[in-house]
């Protein structure tokens, strides 16, 4: 019934996504999306909050709630910007040295899945994902 639902069908792939990403960074104590941001904030440190929101595809509201939450775990700071309203974000210590266990995982995953999946198709696949979501770097 579904089998070209392009719905359904990108619905419970990212939800079998989901689960094999929460699983490999559960050691971290860090959700994926909580992961990602600090990846993130790692290899663009003082990247702005906005610029980070923009790169991961969050809202303002949930990009600001993830911050928060890694600045609890100390695993971030946010820095004021040129203007008052600008928030820039750095990595503590320890979130540097968190960022490099994230990238270990990330890149397991990485090749797990291009594995899967087949190296040309895993490659076209991220290129349509990516047009369709309008990012273009």
């Amino acid at each position: 019934m579904f089998e070209k639902c392009i719905y359904f069908n990108s619905n419970a792939f990212v939800r079998r996504l989901n689960r094999i990403w929460d699983d490999a960074y559960k050691e971290t104590g860090l959700s994926a999306p909580h992961a990602y941001l600090l990846r993130l904030v790692c290899h663009e440190p003082d990247i702005s909050q906005k610029e980070a929101g923009r790169q991961l595809q969050l809202e303002k509201s949930t990009i600001t709630r993830f911050v928060s939450a890694l600045e609890e775990q100390g695993l971030l700071a946010r820095l004021t910007g040129e203007t008052a309203r600008e928030v820039r974000l750095r990595p503590s210590a320890a979130g540097k040295r968190l960022g490099k266990r994230l990238d270990e995982i990330g890149a397991d995953l990485y090749k797990k899945l291009r594995k899967q999946l087949g190296a040309s198709q895993f490659e076209e696949m991220v290129q349509l994902m990516r047009a369709g979501t309008g990012i273009t770097n």
